[in-house]
This record gives structure tokens, sequence and C-alpha cells, in this order.
């Protein structure tokens, strides 16, 4: 997504980071951080490690009183990223506060089973924008939350960015006060606040895409009518193919995304290997007439394809200050895949500098209308 509108406020937008064993000590040095904070900041948005899940509900009020910001989103992430942080397995909490008009975005919540009541509550708003970015969380235990992502974006024609909360129930996520069950966030119009987005891949495709002639849900009979088990183990090649067990947390399915202008593919696990009848069973139910193909998971895919999405988004910027980023990665990514903590902020900050960012590691990651796995989704404000 893009939007090459002029910016209303000069403001900065401003992050921060803490951590600590007591959530009002961490949530009191988060305050300092931010600094003083005028009226024109209206929009805050805040992650938390799991060891804080608990106090959500009373982390918003206490920052909705301390800062006098009075919208906050957010919800519970494996871990958290700040400007030059990466925090998992820690009690953290990382924030960030937006100097946006009140009528240039929308708080939404309660996005259970359909999407109708986001739309009618705010009819009148949504007629007034184009295409807003809706950042969205979403609990994962929700099985109607891939379709709720669809259906909103075609409702509002708006794009998704965000992620699957690593928590659960009806206080893990924050839209104006404690929600969760769903899908909640807020709606921004990205004529009054200009942004870009795009997403990082961290698997690389190993073979050609080959189309799915039988299958019985998440089990696949055959490949381009041949066993399915004989196509995989053509592209994944030796030693694999002797070794199939290796493949374990290497070598994953991904399905290409139709019509789409770059190959975008959403990236699904492995879930079983029958040699008897020569099938392999992946992490989502397929037809005959999809489309799959195989792809590697390794750290320096991972770091050759962010760099080559940084380097797009850059060249889509152009000449214009970047004021802040909004960051949505896999759990699976961080320092289980580039084998250093903050890697991700790093890459970053080489091509944008150490700009205010915040975000969190998810269970699955949100781009336009679609659920992700093992990618990173960046969001940037100018």
């Amino acid at each position: 997504m893009s939007s090459n509108a002029e910016s209303e406020s000069t403001a900065p937008i401003r992050s921060a980071y803490a951590a600590g064993d007591n959530w009002q000590v961490a949530a009191g040095a988060l305050v300092r951080r931010l600094g003083a904070l005028d009226q024109g900041y209206r929009l805050g948005i805040l992650y938390v490690t799991p060891p804080f899940a608990a106090y959500l509900k009373d982390m918003e009020i206490f920052l909705r009183q301390s800062t006098g910001v009075p919208h906050w989103v957010g919800t519970v992430g494996h871990g958290v990223i700040a400007t030059g942080m990466e925090a998992v397995e820690v009690p953290a909490m990382a924030a960030m506060v937006l100097p946006i008009a009140e009528d240039a975005f929308r708080v939404f919540d309660g996005v259970e089973e359909e999407t109708d009541g986001v739309t009618r509550a705010h009819a009148d708003w949504l007629a007034t924008t184009t295409a807003p970015l809706i950042v969205a969380h979403a609990d994962g235990a929700n099985a109607y939350v891939p379709g709720l992502i669809r259906d909103l974006v075609e409702e509002t024609d708006g794009y998704l960015v965000g992620g699957l909360a690593c928590a659960s129930g009806s206080a893990a996520q924050l839209a104006d006060g404690p929600t969760g069950g769903g899908l909640s966030g807020v709606m921004i119009a990205p004529e009054r606040t200009p942004l870009q987005t795009a997403l990082t891949q961290g698997c690389s495709p190993i073979g050609p895409v080959h189309a799915v002639t039988r299958a019985e849900g998440p089990v696949i009979l055959e490949l381009d009518d041949r066993p399915a088990l004989e196509v995989f183990k053509r592209d994944i090649g030796e030693p694999l193919a002797s070794n199939l067990q290796d493949c374990a947390g290497r070598i994953f399915s991904a399905l290409p995304v139709p019509g789409s202008d770059r190959r975008d593919y959403m990236v699904r696990p492995l879930t079983g290997i029958d040699m008897g009848h020569g099938a392999i069973a992946i992490g989502q139910a397929v037809s005959a007439g999809d489309k799959v193909l195989f792809c590697r998971r390794g750290t320096e895919a991972a770091v050759e394809d962010m760099r080559g999405m940084l380097a797009d988004l850059k060249r889509r910027v152009g000449g214009r200050p970047v004021r802040g980023g909004l960051y949505v990665s896999c759990a699976a990514r961080g320092p289980h895949q580039f084998r250093a903590p903050e890697r991700e902020h790093q890459l970053i900050a080489e091509c944008f500098g150490d700009i205010p960012l915040v975000g969190f590691f998810a269970n699955g990651e949100i781009s336009r209308d679609r659920l992700y796995g093992y990618t990173g989704v960046l969001t940037l404000f100018f």
C-alpha cells in the first residue's frame, strides 16, 4: 500500500521501550521515555510480552491518564520490537504515539463473526476516506479470522497490516479499552497520514509452481498428475530427499497468491509425509486446481529478501523523511531465524536510520487481505 499525501502534522512520532518484573515500574519508565506530549497526540499503539498480558487493561488506563493520549490499540506478542530493541521471553512493553487528528482515524473492535458492525458504525467516516490503512490485531483461536480479514478489506476497500496475538480471550487486545476474541484495531486515513507498506518473506522458492491434481483436505496425493511425494523429493533434491526427517524446520510449502503483481506466496508448514501412499500433508486444506510450491527457510535467504524489500520501499518513499514505522514479524523469525538479536531492526536502520519504531512478534502476519507465516510486514509513516 502507498500514499503520497502530505502529513497534516509536523510533530514527531515517538516510540519507547521498557522492561522489568513490575508492570507499574516499567510503564512509568515508558511514559518518561515518551516525553511530554501535547494534545495533538491522539493515538497510541502498545505491545506487551506474555508476562504482562494479565495487566493490559490496567496498562491502558495508566498510559491514557499519564500521557493524555486518549485512544490506545494493541495486543500481546511473543516479543516486542522497538527502536534498537527486540525483547523475547522477558516482561517488556513497547509503545508508539502518533500526532494525528481525531477525525483521521477510527478505532474498532468486536469483530468476531462478521464485519458489518464495523462498516455500519463507521459508515460516515469511511465515506470520506479512500482505502484506509487498517492496523489489525486478531485472535488466532477464532476460526473466522481469515474470512473476517478478507471481508473487512472488501467492505472498506482498506489495506490491513498486523498480526495474530499470542494470547486469546476477552482482554488480550486493546481498542479503546480491553477487548479480544476476534479482530480489533484502528483505521487510518492515508490522505491524512501518508504511508507505505511492504512484506518480506522468510523462505525462498526451490522449485516451480505445481498444480494440485488430487487432495483430501490438507493431504496432497498428486501434484501435476504425479505422486506428491515424488514431486516433493525431486524439488528438494539430495541429500534431503534421502533423509526426509531433516526437512523439519527447513522445507515448507507455499500457496501462491492469485493475481499478485509480484511473486507473492503464503508459507505453510509441512505437517506429514505418507511414504506408503506417496502423499504429503501441509498446514492448510487444498483442492484440485490449487497451486503449491516448496521453499527453503534460511538466514541468508531471509536477509536477502528483507534487503530487497527495504530497497524497494526506500525507492517508493523517495526523498521524504520517514517519521516512524510499525513492524510485525513472525514469531519464528527474529533471533530464531536470524541467529542474532535485533537483526531485523538493524536491517531497517541500515536503510532508514533509527526511526521511531514499534512492533511485535506474531503467530501469523496480516498483509492486505491475507494471513501469512514466516514473514515481516513493515509500515512506514512520513
